[in-house]
């Protein structure tokens, strides 16, 4: 476990304690002054977190896997575009980025959400507390706002499960609070491929209000063929205390992209020939060598807005508090396929069109006694979420012309709800920290089918499971802590899965998905200057959810029978001395069917997933912070594409960045400088697959030689 150095001064310790709004079950965060010059990095110690146990906890005595990406690691030479720029280094956590802004990133916990199409699934996003993932579990990690992050905290294994269906992580982001004298700052940047961006923000505190305002543009002309982008960002956060003892906060934030191109996968033939190409469309007789992507015109436009307020009293040692948030989300997209008049009347066209509404509410208590010569903090809740989608297919051709919407094939509202209530405790007593939760997760989806010119498709499912959680930490030394911890899973099918079956229409036969997870874990402090995190973990599941069939931008899913995740996890930091610091991060994960199914036997692979990948880092910061530099390695085994391991799997990697960052303060001005070459090698490797593509395009390149290099400036009123 990776865990950035922060010092625990008093001050930090009283920040830790102040409420302030954070995760998904109303949880305080940490307090940071908004400086945009982090001092030098000093010796790793333990950091103050709170996903997972929900209230204000030390890391290092939690019985979990949890890791914080703090604001300087997120900044640090980046554009700030991609999470993947600032996960790269957690162990158990595989980020790829696709190149590809039309779908998202592939972000995957210990294997879980590694088949995702598009978007992320399998893992819980959050930000400032708001669900950036629907009831259903599908989100979007595009919607987070990097710019004003604060930290990133990663939990992964067995108290995943406490977060609700499809948790087998839970990555939170944290923004940071207005607070001080007012500031104002710009940042430019730009690097290959027509890469630029644009950051204006703003923030501090008047009457007693804290306020933050972002504003971005970012741009790309892609690396690979027809993979052109451009992304708009807002955020505002208000924080204010009505009492002494009450704290409230208030968030909005908005993602625009308009005709954001879709490259689409190719084959390992297209890939070797040149990995920016796009598959060639061998049956377009107008174009010759016109690819897939360009003939249909892949494309989807996005355009989500997302507000909340969470209201905290507290009462003494205990806290009550109130959450509740609001969105809309409309994306049209055009897929790689049209299917015409002369196809069965199933299918539904080539192009989505749906509006989303979205809201939910979450109530929490928590409550603080001594018992037993310890202190028992205990939480109990109810979570409710829900989301209405007025959606439509159409053909995406007219006439001879592709990429254009044509006629109507499908029509139906989509509505999705959950309701769930849980309760966590610990005992916290001499060398013993012992946790308990329970959560019964609940997920109902609903279709009112309003095209019946190929049947009706309307129906509903009710999908629900009770996931305990164990867990139990001993203190062996001041420098050495042993945990355990156990928990059920439950992960039901998405939306988006249940959309097609292998014949067409609704899959409502889907079952969700069922897990035992267990870890052992170790956390150890050598010396002053070095953390090394231990964990190893198993991850049994009943009915794995698996692709049936995947082709231009439509993908349909079965039950497969068992599969099981066993790995193992070791991160190391340490501060060399002389400015120097090192950091290193390595997991080893087999993942398999245990059970086979098809065509596909017993032992193979789980798709989308590495056998191993790692991360390390040497850099060097002079004692002033005025100039940093380091070198990072990139490693990743093969990942095969498919469920029988017979297809090509993309070649296992490594590459090496470089990144360089200066800072001058003059008067109220502070300025920063910053040049990163990722691949400096210009190493040509897969990026990303796409599972179980059923026209064997799976591969997605990843960037040769790229360069980025930015400046801003800060001023202090």
């Amino acid at each position: 476990m990776v865990q950035l150095p922060l010092r625990r001064t008093p001050l930090a310790l009283l920040c830790a304690g102040s409420t302030l709004f954070a995760g998904s079950m109303g949880m305080p965060a940490l307090a940071a002054a908004p400086s945009s010059a982090p001092a030098p990095e000093a010796a790793p110690v333990p950091v103050v977190v709170v996903t997972g146990s929900r209230i204000e906890h030390d890391s290092y005595d939690f019985p979990a896997s949890i890791d914080v990406v703090d604001a300087a690691r997120i900044g640090n030479g980046q554009l700030r575009v991609n999470a993947s720029e600032a996960l790269v280094a957690v162990p158990g956590l595989v980020v790829l980025n696709r190149q590809n802004y039309a779908q998202d990133l592939q972000i995957s916990s210990r294997g879980f959400g590694a088949r995702s199409a598009f978007g992320v699934r399998g893992v819980r996003l959050i930000a400032d507390g708001i669900p950036a993932s629907m009831p259903d579990g599908q989100g979007q990690a595009a919607t987070f706002n990097l710019d004003m992050a604060e930290r990133i905290e990663v939990l992964r294994g067995p108290f995943s499960a406490l977060y609700g269906n499809h948790s087998g992580g839970v990555v939170q982001l944290f923004t940071r609070d207005g607070q001080g004298r007012p500031t104002v700052e710009t940042t430019v940047s730009g690097g290959s491929d027509g890469a630029y961006k644009v950051d204006v923000n703003a923030q501090g505190e008047a009457g007693g209000i804290g306020y933050v305002v972002d504003a971005s543009r970012f741009g790309t002309d892609g690396y690979r063929e027809h993979s052109a982008a451009r992304r708009d960002q807002g955020f505002a956060k208000l924080t204010t205390r009505p009492t002494a003892t009450s704290r409230l906060t208030i968030t909005a934030s908005s993602l625009t992209q308009d005709d954001t191109q879709d490259p689409l996968g190719v084959t390992w033939n297209t890939f070797q020939r040149d990995p920016r190409a796009g598959e060639i469309d061998a049956t377009d007789t107008q174009v010759p060598n016109r690819t897939l992507a360009e003939r249909y015109d892949t494309r989807k436009s996005i355009d989500h807005q997302q507000g909340g307020a969470a209201f905290e009293q507290r009462f003494g040692a205990d806290r009550l508090r109130v959450m509740a948030y609001v969105g809309k989300r409309q994306v049209i997209q055009y897929q790689g396929f049209s299917r015409g008049f002369q196809a069965p009347p199933t299918h539904s066209g080539g192009v989505v069109d749906f509006d989303r509404d979205f809201h939910g509410v979450e109530l929490q208590w928590m409550m603080v006694r001594q018992l037993a010569g310890g202190k028992l903090s205990t939480t109990a809740g109810i979570e409710y979420g829900r989301s209405v989608d007025d959606r439509q297919g159409y053909e995406n051709f007219v006439g001879a012309q592709f990429g254009v919407k044509g006629a109507l094939r499908r029509n139906e509202k989509d509505k999705l709800s959950n309701l769930d209530p849980y309760v966590q405790t610990e005992w916290a007593g001499g060398p013993w920290v012992l946790t308990a939760g329970l959560r019964r997760s609940s997920l109902k989806v609903d279709v009112d089918d309003r095209f019946l010119a190929n049947g009706n498709d309307s129906g509903s499912v009710d999908y629900s499971r009770v996931t305990p959680v164990l867990g139990a930490l001993y203190k062996v030394t001041d420098g050495l802590n042993v945990y355990a911890s156990a928990a059920r899973g439950f992960e039901t099918p998405t939306l988006n899965e249940l959309f097609y079956s292998s014949g067409g229409g609704f899959n409502f036969k889907l079952a969700p998905a069922r897990s035992k997870h267990l870890e052992l874990g170790a956390k150890a402090q050598v010396g002053e200057d070095t953390r090394i995190n231990a964990a190893l973990f198993q991850a049994r599941t009943e009915d794995e959810m698996v692709v049936d069939t995947a082709g231009g931008g439509r993908t349909s899913y079965r039950n497969a029978s068992s599969t099981l995740r066993r790995g193992a996890e070791l991160s190391l930091e340490s501060s060399l001395g002389a400015g120097f610091s090192a950091r290193a991060s390595v997991t080893l994960l087999r993942a398999t069917y245990e059970t086979g199914f098809g065509s596909v036997s017993a032992g193979r692979r789980l798709p989308g997933v590495p056998r191993a990948n790692g991360y390390a880092e040497l850099a060097w910061a002079d004692p002033n912070g005025r100039l940093s530099a380091a070198l990072e390695t990139v490693a990743s085994s093969k990942i095969y594409a498919e469920d029988t391991n017979l297809e090509r799997a993309a070649p296992g990697y490594v590459v090496v960045n470089a990144r360089i960052q200066a800072r001058q303060s003059i008067d109220r001005w502070r300025f920063r400088q910053f040049l990163r070459v990722n691949n400096l090698f210009d190493r040509s490797y897969v990026g990303s697959v796409i599972v179980g593509d059923t026209n064997r395009r799976y591969y997605e390149a990843a960037t040769g030689r790229q360069w980025v290099m930015g400046v801003s400036a800060e001023y202090t009123f």
